[in-house]
């Protein structure tokens, strides 16, 4: 496939943009932070996005979905990344729906997937144990216990926890001799008995959560996928979330860099603008190159997702990899050749 948007997809970036222009700018972001709103973002504006059809857009439309696929969301995160926007588009509509459709449950898909589709219900994926990344060294238990599971063990780092209805929990089922054998995966009541949760804000702003179980009891039906078969299915989700964060990343990356531009034109020195100064060209152009090859390894990743192509892990490691490299140094240009206003809010 064509590393290019078609004409839908131009026009959901488009149109995700200039909404997002006008009721998500940066003045919001900073509204929220100096307003200590609770959740971490507005549930007015998220209805808002659930009504122009962005968390239903990778659900397919037996279960009130547009099936629109990641290309559309990443889309939509890109230019969520441009406004810096806290949503939960990541919890729920792209690490959530995932957990639900790659489990392929059809009770639980049939009662949350249109609830989230429609804004009613969020979710949130509850893997790390610890502030180390590995998700597949977890020692949280589920134990059946008389036509149910009985969870427990303590997962923090969950995004936007604090509002979720429920939780995609990674348990160990049975032990083996690879730390990734013996992991299943249950959907767990945020108000389920003996589950309490605890949250923090984020230097970003954002909020994680922390939940604890002790003997948590969970219906056999709410078992995502097969027992001891969680793993592969939380790789998959994880890759996507990997992807779906890189196109977050290129939004931040290409928003820094237009603003830098546009000041490098404005802002003079020596009676010139200092984008006539050679050596910020030549940083500029650097920066406008890197970015142009994160454009393509974010859609190229996108695609491979749509496509279930087998490469799609080793692309999802790509673009976080890019992404993450190339937005850190979008953000530290900016601020070096802003000079000290920068430094500013």
């Amino acid at each position: 496939m064509a590393m290019i948007l078609n004409e839908e997809q131009t026009m959901l970036r488009d149109a995700a943009r200039n909404f997002l222009a006008s009721r998500a700018p940066l003045s919001h972001l900073r509204e929220l932070r100096d307003g200590g709103q609770e959740d971490g973002y507005c549930r007015k504006l998220w209805q808002e996005m659930a009504d122009m059809g962005w968390a239903a857009i990778i659900i397919p439309e037996k279960w009130g979905g547009l099936d629109y696929g990641h290309t559309g969301l990443g889309l939509v995160l890109e230019e969520c990344g441009r406004t810096l926007t806290p949503s939960p588009l990541i919890s729920t509509a792209l690490l959530g729906v995932n957990a639900l459709l790659l489990s392929a449950n059809e009770g639980v898909c049939s009662h949350w997937l249109p609830r989230i589709a429609s804004g009613e219900k969020l979710l949130a994926l509850a893997f790390e144990e610890s502030s180390q990344h590995r998700p597949s060294t977890t020692t949280t238990s589920a134990q059946p216990q008389d036509g149910s599971y009985q969870i427990n063990g303590c997962k923090q780092g969950i995004i936007l926890g604090g509002s979720a209805d429920a939780f995609v929990v990674s348990a160990r089922t049975r032990r083996g001799e690879n730390p990734d054998e013996g992991i299943s995966l249950f959907l767990v009541a945020a108000d389920a008995p003996g589950l309490t949760i605890s949250t923090t804000e984020l230097l970003d702003n954002h909020r994680g959560a922390t939940i604890r179980m002790e003997d948590v009891r969970v219906d056999r039906s709410h078992k995502l996928g097969p027992l001891h078969g969680g793993w592969p299915i939380l790789e998959q989700v994880l890759d996507r979330g990997r992807i779906g964060l890189a196109s977050e990343l290129l939004g931040i990356a290409q928003e820094t860099f237009e603003r830098t531009v546009e000041y490098l034109k404005e802002r003079k020195q020596f009676g010139i603008p200092i984008g006539a100064f050679q050596a910020l060209q030549h940083r500029a152009a650097i920066l406008f190159g890197e970015i142009e090859l994160c454009k393509s390894v974010v859609i190229k990743a996108l695609q491979a997702m749509d496509e279930e192509n087998p490469d799609t892990p080793i692309l999802a490691s790509l673009a976080k990899a890019k992404c993450g490299q190339v937005a850190e140094l979008s953000t530290a240009e900016g601020i070096q050749m802003h000079g000290g206003i920068g430094m500013t809010d």
